[in-house]
């Protein structure tokens, strides 16, 4: 998927965000967003968000001198949806239909998102939670599900902290025999690293790799070998959150995604509401724009 020029400004956005997550400093802000005012002259169109925001937070995890700036907020994230665990699973497992359940928790944990407006709260995330359980869902359920059913070898990209957790209880449903999961190779914004899949208890129950890039998204031109192998070998490929699916999109494989359209950029791309809980094949994007 192609960024677009609506995209700028929420590039500027982001930037001075996180930099005033990060930093006190006046001076730091500026200087970051300076940066990106700069960038922006010279953008290209033709690649993904998520290249221009690995380039923002690559600069601004040297400006501030921290390795991980965004760790406090995933750690808080992760607290957050482990002590939702125990009532979420009891509410899977006396649903009338689990498998659904399971699949619509997921989704909803993808409101746990740092990279657009708005905080993230015990409240913000029980909402989605209850809303994703009581509308529709905008895709095709049935179809994924066949496709779950098929499958030998399913490659779980994982997206944010805390939604990670959530993307566990999809997991155990799955089968966790067959299930790798795939985390983000380096800090980017509060995408899920190792740390936060060990924090989950994911790397308990299942196979898990990163995939070698810090892309708040997944760019398999810089994804390590590994990975790689894994994304060709995979019979379905489950794709969380919106970066992954800009940067996915047009890729080939057995590709479902899994999301909560919080862009009008996306969402538009997507062809769904803003605010919609998705689960759609990649064929229906392939070819798009």
């Amino acid at each position: 998927m192609k960024m677009t020029l609506d995209c700028i400004p929420c590039f500027i956005r982001q930037a001075l965000d996180a930099a005033r997550m990060v930093s006190d400093d006046p001076a730091v802000h500026a200087k970051i967003l300076n940066e990106v005012l700069q960038w922006a002259c010279g953008v290209d169109l033709q690649q993904p968000a998520p290249v221009i925001g690995q380039r923002i937070h690559r600069r601004l995890r040297q400006i501030v001198g921290v390795d991980d700036p965004y760790r406090p907020a995933k750690d808080h994230q992760n607290r957050m949806a482990l002590a939702m665990l125990p009532d979420l699973r009891n509410r899977i497992e006396s649903a009338a239909d689990p498998l659904d359940m399971a699949m619509r928790v997921a989704i909803a944990g993808n409101v746990i998102d740092l990279g657009v407006p708005g905080s993230v709260t015990e409240e913000s995330i029980r909402i989605s939670i209850e809303k994703c359980l009581s509308e529709p869902l905008v895709g095709d359920p049935a179809r994924f599900w066949a496709a779950a059913r098929a499958a030998k070898k399913i490659l779980y990209i994982t997206d944010n902290a805390g939604e990670i957790v959530f993307d566990r209880l999809l997991i155990e449903k799955l089968g966790p025999s067959r299930v790798t999961a795939a985390v983000r190779g380096g800090p980017a914004i509060n995408d899920a690293t190792m740390a936060d899949a060990i924090t989950a208890g994911l790397s308990e129950i299942t196979e898990v790799i990163d995939n070698g890039s810090d892309a708040p998204g997944t760019l398999l031109s810089e994804c390590g070998p590994e990975f790689c192998r894994r994304f060709s070998a995979a019979d379905l490929i489950i794709s969380k959150g919106q970066g992954n699916f800009e940067t996915l999109s047009d890729e080939p494989g057995n590709i479902f995604f899994l999301f909560k359209a919080k862009c009008k950029v996306i969402s538009e791309h997507a062809q769904v509401e803003l605010g919609s809980h998705v689960v759609v094949s990649r064929d229906l994007y392939a070819t798009a724009p």
